[in-house]
């Protein structure tokens, strides 16, 4: 786990048409097992500096609340992170070494063809490092691990192309 990592994918996750859609929720897992909920109303700083000072002052409080009201941005919440997900939710885990999709291919296969349906939600755990990846082993609730290239891509780069194939799938603009 890098935070200058998590930071810039972040960024792609809440600044995506899907989130401000209202069809997506982040989580975040660090190195020491603290899990982290993020509201997708959240505006995530823009420099490493202010998020690395918002962290930290997340990690002190265990919560960051918005200014002017009483909602709560981002909050440290109990293990395991399998009791946070809706009953049924599928989980799949991103490598470059897991089996290939083109991100229209990977949406047509695994998302349900309404965000609305009655269909069990879809997670993807995503890694935030320089090297390596995310295994089964570290991550038991994966049934399976998948990739959007053939070559190995940042995280940021491997996000966004999940969250293009999802909003072509569900007609987000």
């Amino acid at each position: 786990f890098r935070p200058d990592i998590c930071h810039q994918e972040l960024l792609a996750l809440i600044d995506s048409p899907l989130n401000k859609s209202g069809n997506l929720q982040v989580y975040i897992k660090t190195n020491k097992n603290v899990l982290i909920e993020v509201n997708p109303a959240i505006r995530i700083p823009r420099t490493f500096k202010r998020f690395s000072g918002l962290i930290v002052q997340l990690l002190h409080k265990m919560k960051i609340k918005a200014g002017t009201t009483s909602t709560t941005l981002m909050k440290v919440i109990k293990n395991p992170f399998s009791q946070h997900l809706p009953p049924g939710t599928r989980v799949y885990g991103m490598s470059c070494e897991g089996t290939l999709y083109s991100p229209n291919g990977l949406a047509n296969a695994i998302i349900p063809t309404d965000p609305s349906s009655d269909h069990p939600p879809v997670c993807f755990v995503i890694g935030a490092m320089a090297a390596g990846h995310i295994t089964v082993e570290d991550h038991p609730y994966i049934e399976k691990m998948i990739s959007v290239s053939e070559y190995p891509l940042s995280g940021a780069a491997a996000i966004s192309r999940i969250l293009c194939g999802i909003e072509n799938h569900w007609g987000i603009v």
